[in-house]
């Protein structure tokens, strides 16, 4: 792309390379170039992933630069999140120097993934000042800041089994919290590994100049001012980094080329579950079965993205009420105004998207920080259902549980306190990126990075 003739800012944003975090850094930059159209933003992924996103439409002051492909793609596609998580942190920085070397005009700051920790080391040897962007819940960044109080009390790592039901209560800003409740209390290799690296990106924050936060304080109140109360670092509370600025007045003009928007078109309004369980960790094959015999015996309308399971479970789940489809825009979706629920992973991401809409949720957390989400879905904010109470993996929810369930969470006359809930929160949250804590802090942090008076 052309350099604009006038710059204020040269932001390099670098993402962990993964969906759920790739997403909110591009929101995160849409935000600010919208609040100063002289912000140059040049936005680093691998080549693998210039080419999922290279032809999204994205604003002329935002360009990609790529880096080469860090994690072989079979390593990529399979189930070795370890290995996946250890070629990232070991591999990245070397092209990423390099890149930086031959960028031109040279960034002013560095915008990084909290999870990619060494970003703070390239930014102070090259003297630019780093923002860390944590793309998950608040909540969960305490809990990994105030992790030594787990240890001290003897709460990680736990035996789940015996321990998941005890609550904690001595985290500053989460309220009491199931020990099954919290991230990365379980004693596997994955979970202990990811644990050490994310406390090491905590651990650099200090040498970094500013966090980014991708919350809201209308949902997060007591974490984001116990982390404003326990770290130096200036922090920012950037909202929730979803694409809501781009939804249009009328849901099904926002694209037509979809066949199931036209589809939603047709249900009743409040009518559709929407289910969707993320794109890289899954429940159990036997799980995934009991879901689908259930959604076809419940009578639910349903629309639910499977990724690569949908042509099987197509025939499971038979064709009278429902979709199954291999990707679907779930922004649109959630904002049609079809859709009555949303069965979710809990993915922050996911969290975020449904609370805006205005939707209550059916939650299934399966890992890491999902799990708190979830609590924070139902017992905080209380917008939701469990559909099992057993956060074990491996337990097997029957399909006569799922029916039941589904039957009462779809009849609109139930728990008619919960929907206005939802929808109290959404307008709470829509009233804070108008006007409230998320817009006035997304301005000041332009005018922080752009050296522009208030």
């Amino acid at each position: 792309m052309e350099v604009p003739a006038t710059i204020a800012c040269h932001v390099l944003a670098i993402p962990y390379p993964a969906r759920g975090h790739i997403n909110p850094l591009i929101n995160l930059c849409k935000l600010l170039i919208a609040n100063n159209n002289q912000i140059l933003v040049t936005y680093v992924v691998t080549e693998e992933w210039a080419g999922f996103i290279g032809s999204e439409p994205r604003p002329a002051n935002i360009r990609l630069a790529t880096i080469p492909n860090v994690v072989p793609s079979e390593l990529i596609r399979s189930a070795d999140h370890l290995g996946f998580v250890e070629d990232v942190m070991t591999k990245m920085e070397a092209p990423l120097e390099q890149l930086l070397g031959r960028l031109e005009p040279p960034p002013t700051i560095i915008v990084y993934d909290t999870f990619l920790f060494w970003v703070v080391g390239v930014g102070n040897r090259r003297g630019i000042p780093v923002a860390s962007f944590w793309t998950m819940a608040a909540s969960i960044f305490s809990v990994l800041h105030h992790h030594h109080l787990l240890e001290l009390n003897g709460h990680y790592p736990v035996d789940l089994s015996e321990m998941g039901d005890y609550v904690v209560d001595y985290i500053p800003g989460v309220p009491p919290t199931r020990l099954a409740d919290l991230p990365l209390t379980n004693r596997s290799k994955l979970t202990q590994r990811m644990m050490e690296l994310l406390t090491k990106g905590i651990k650099c924050l200090p040498e970094a100049q500013y966090l980014l936060l991708s919350s809201m304080y209308e949902l997060e109140p007591q974490a984001i001012d116990a982390l404003k109360a326990n770290l130096s670092v200036p922090i920012y509370n950037m909202g929730p980094t979803i694409p809501h600025y781009n939804l249009g007045h009328h849901k099904t003009t926002i694209n037509t080329n979809h066949s199931y928007l036209d589809w939603l078109d047709h249900q009743p309004n409040n009518s559709v579950l929407y289910i969707s369980q993320g794109s890289f960790f899954s429940v159990s094959s036997a799980q995934i079965e009991e879901i689908a015999s259930a959604l076809r015996e419940s009578g639910v309308r349903f629309l639910w993205v499977a990724r690569q399971e949908a042509s099987r479970l197509k025939e499971i789940c038979g064709g009278d009420k429902g979709l199954v489809l291999g990707w679907c825009d779930q922004w649109k979706v959630l904002n049609h105004p079809a859709i009555g629920g949303f069965w979710s992973h809990c993915g922050w991401n996911s969290t975020k998207e449904g609370v805006f809409a205005g939707v209550p949720f059916l939650t299934w957390p399966i890992i890491m920080d999902q799990l708190l989400d979830s609590k924070m879905i139902v017992e905080d904010w209380k917008v939701g259902w469990r559909v099992k109470e057993d956060e074990r993996i491996d337990s097997l929810v029957r399909k006569d549980e799922i029916v039941k369930l589904l039957r009462k969470f779809m009849d609109l006359e139930n728990d008619q306190v919960m929907r206005r809930r939802a929808k109290e929160l959404q307008h709470l949250c829509q009233r804070e990126m108008e006007k409230g804590r998320s817009f006035q802090d997304i301005n000041a942090f332009v005018r922080e990075i752009t050296k522009t008076p208030n």
